[in-house]
């Protein structure tokens, strides 16, 4: 298996940082930011070195309603723009299109005409073709790519390597581990990490790692994918991100060694917009029901939907998913 990269006080200049608060945790608030939360994010974002900013999905207008979500639903070429303008600084942008669920032949201008940098591919490993259709026609508009392949906890080994097998041979830039349904460990993840390290890497491609937090474990598999030789590590604010959130934004800054990056300008942001968002009853975060769908390999659409009645009849709701299994 692969051998570790660097050490504990070692700088790795591969390394980039994706903040996934807007995209990720906009699936708490039907991305109902408001436009200073987003424009001082993104202030903060550059100011804290990170390396890319998703904005949100480029969803179907035409499948979803657009009354019933935020701007970042959409992410359209105006709304950005409102926020980045030309984006003049180092961080590049990037949003998320899933497969089956945008209009990606007629949603996406070519890159010379867009503030976008980078398209997220996401899908599950039956949509791989799909998905690969989809890199191909961002790749030759002059986007990078990413390729995330979701819930392979529930996959066979097979085929998820032969799903990453697949990928690399694509122009793909990045492939990544999704922990989709928070259910790894640091072992497993680090296994997951050598074996698309070693396809990707032989392919010229980078790895990135997707991190949920039902178990409490999202800085711990991001940092262990990390030793492993994965580059692009996603993180949003205080966590923020659907069900049990994401790995922190803040514990993989103040981890990480590089003095490029800086803790103090997200903790200013934390204070003034994370706080009141919470406040106003917006959820996320370690919750028993989110490490219940965790332990038990499911989506965390139950636990949810638990979390949003308010109930607390733990385990009679234990009870209920392990009848399904």
């Amino acid at each position: 298996m692969g051998a570790r990269k660097g050490n504990l006080m070692s700088v790795r200049d591969d390394i980039k940082v994706v903040d996934v608060t807007i995209r990720d945790g906009g699936l708490c608030n039907d991305f109902r930011f408001t436009d200073e939360f987003v424009r001082e994010l993104y202030k903060t974002n550059i100011r804290s070195g990170v390396d890319y900013m998703e904005f949100g999905y480029k969803a179907s207008r035409e499948m979803f309603d657009k009354t019933a979500f935020g701007k970042w639903k959409f992410c359209k070429e105006e709304d950005l723009r409102a926020i980045v303008g030309e984006n003049i600084s180092d961080m590049k942008i990037a949003v998320m299109a899933d497969v089956g669920r945008c209009d990606y032949k007629h949603d996406f201008l070519p890159k010379k005409d867009s503030v976008i940098d980078m398209v997220r591919v996401a899908c599950y490993i039956h949509q791989i073709p799909a998905a690969i259709e989809m890199i191909e026609h961002f790749h030759a508009l002059g986007y990078e790519t990413s390729g995330n392949i979701m819930a392979i906890s529930q996959s066979s080994a097979g085929e998820v390597e032969e799903a990453v097998r697949m990928l690399a041979t694509s122009s793909v830039d990045v492939i990544y581990v999704v922990d989709s349904y928070g259910s790894l460990f640091p072992e497993n993840a680090g296994d997951f990490a050598q074996v698309y390290y070693a396809i990707a890497d032989a392919a010229g491609k980078k790895v990135g790692f997707h991190a949920h937090n039902n178990q409490n474990l999202a800085f711990a598999n991001t940092i262990e994918t990390l030793s492993y030789g994965i580059s692009y590590l996603d993180a949003s604010a205080q966590g923020m991100g659907r069900g049990a959130g994401n790995c922190s934004m803040e514990l993989l800054l103040g981890f990480l060694r590089n003095p490029k990056y800086n803790l103090y300008s997200l903790l200013t942001f934390i204070e003034k917009y994370m706080i009141p968002l919470k406040n106003q009853g917006i959820r996320w975060g370690f919750d028993l029901p989110y490490m219940f769908t965790g332990q038990l390999n499911l989506h965390p659409r139950e636990a949810m939907a638990f979390e949003a009645e308010d109930r607390h009849d733990y385990c009679e709701f234990y009870k209920s998913l392990l009848d399904n299994i």
